[in-house]
């Protein structure tokens, strides 16, 4: 019932920025928590930010000060704002979502396809 789309990511430079976007579509459905999470190579794939809808959010030590996660609920929408890039935040990066699906009154988590973000030395 809910697919993900995410675009923004890229090659950059160390110190550089990328704006992180993800869009949920589809129907029957209303969004709840959202997150971003990367997975580099031979790495598990770890919780890089989280929002909920009301708006509380939660950061990985890691990107703390660097990064801002943000939503649009008018849109579906969720953001990642990344600065100060450095070449360990080198990973795919995707969009979580955990939806509330009406006809089943349940929830259920979708994933976005992934999107690269490589950053250079």
């Amino acid at each position: 019932q809910v697919q993900l789309v995410e675009s923004g990511g890229g090659l950059v430079q160390a110190g550089g920025s990328l704006r992180l976007s993800c869009a949920a579509s589809g129907s029957g459905f209303s969004i709840h928590d959202m997150g971003w999470y990367r997975q580099a190579p031979g790495n598990q794939r770890e919780l890089v930010a989280g929002i909920t809808r009301g708006g509380s959010t939660n950061y990985a030590d890691s990107v703390k000060g660097r990064f801002t996660i943000s939503r649009d609920n008018a849109k579906n929408t969720v953001y990642l704002q990344m600065n100060s890039l450095k070449p360990e935040d080198t990973a795919v990066y995707y969009c979580n979502a955990r939806a509330f699906i009406f006809i089943s009154v349940d929830f259920r988590d979708y994933w976005g396809q992934g999107t690269q973000v490589t950053v250079s030395s």
